[in-house]
């Protein structure tokens, strides 16, 4: 897509839809979340899935596909926010009619599982998208945190500027273009399907969690051997949580193997980007420009233009 669609940012009044089109959510951790979007000024509606089950699931597919697909073409939502990730988008993906969102564009929010979301609606309708976080990184506690904050700023249309601590493995550099990725298993998974994204000229992010270290080396070739490292504009890593070995150590870093399947792309890379599954979880808009100062001393620095 050569010219991406900004659905329009939210004001005081506007409703934001929450549903679960991947893992079960419970009641009570849609609660707060949506107290504290209601004290920011927004309606919320709640969605036939929050607190149902089918197994692991929010409800089954065709459940979970209804109740996504009525947000979608509800023109009275401005925002679609999923509870939780997990698994199950790309498992409804394909039966959902975009018809009605591509006449009302929304924002629809999230991360992890909605990495299928995000790039099927950037690569298929050129839509942007937030990579945000859900509904259970709202509590008491980090309810006036600097990531919440920046999700009400994505969604209310304020400049998004981060600066997070350089890295001794960072290429230091500059680089400007379209933000686009997210979660790595996901970006993967989607390799030679419809919702694969176009990543020449663009700066690309990763993020993951609980995956030991050869199967970050293999999900990257499987990027580098589709095309999809070669021709970005930077490479934008955020947390990798968790991180197993084997019995047998694979013998290289993070750091080291993101790196390796660089070898002979000179491009930006940065470390270190609060984004992914901890706590601190900054929103990124997904689909609009941003510039990367990469360093190797004191902090890069990561702004929406």
């Amino acid at each position: 897509m050569n010219q991406i669609l900004l659905p329009p940012f939210l004001q005081p009044g506007d409703c934001i839809g929450i549903t679960c089109p991947a893992g079960y959510v419970a009641p009570e951790r849609v609660a707060f979340c949506e107290q504290v979007l209601q004290g920011w000024g927004f309606r919320v509606h709640r969605g036939k899935t929050i607190g149902t089950g089918d197994f692991y699931f929010s409800g089954n597919d065709a459940e979970r596909l209804a109740d996504l697909q009525e947000m979608l073409d509800d023109p009275g939502l401005k925002a679609i926010l999923a509870g939780r990730g997990g698994y199950g988008c790309s498992r409804i993906v394909d039966a959902l009619d975009w018809t009605h969102f591509l006449a009302n564009p929304k924002w629809i929010c999230g991360f992890s599982d909605i990495t299928v979301l995000h790039s099927h609606v950037h690569q298929q309708l050129g839509v942007a998208s937030l990579h945000s976080p859900m509904c259970g990184a709202f509590k008491p506690e980090t309810e006036h945190s600097f990531h919440i904050e920046s999700f009400r700023r994505a969604l209310t249309g304020l400049p998004l500027k981060y600066s997070f601590p350089a890295s001794a493995y960072n290429r230091p550099g500059l680089a400007e273009g379209v933000l686009v990725g997210g979660n790595l298993a996901l970006l993967a998974h989607l390799t030679g399907s419809c919702s694969q994204l176009q990543t020449r000229d663009k700066i690309l992010f990763i993020e993951d969690i609980g995956e030991h270290l050869y199967q970050i080396d293999r999900m990257l070739l499987s990027l580098k051997r589709s095309g999809q490292l070669q021709g970005i504009s930077a490479l934008l890593v955020g947390q990798f949580s968790e991180l197993e070995d084997t019995e047998r150590p694979f013998g290289q870093s993070l750091e080291a193997l993101i790196l390796d399947k660089l070898e002979g792309i000179s491009i930006p890379v940065a470390f270190g980007l609060p984004c992914g599954h901890e706590t601190e979880n900054i929103t990124l808009r997904l689909g609009t420009n941003y510039r990367l100062e990469s360093a190797i001393q004191g902090y890069s620095l990561l702004s929406a233009i």
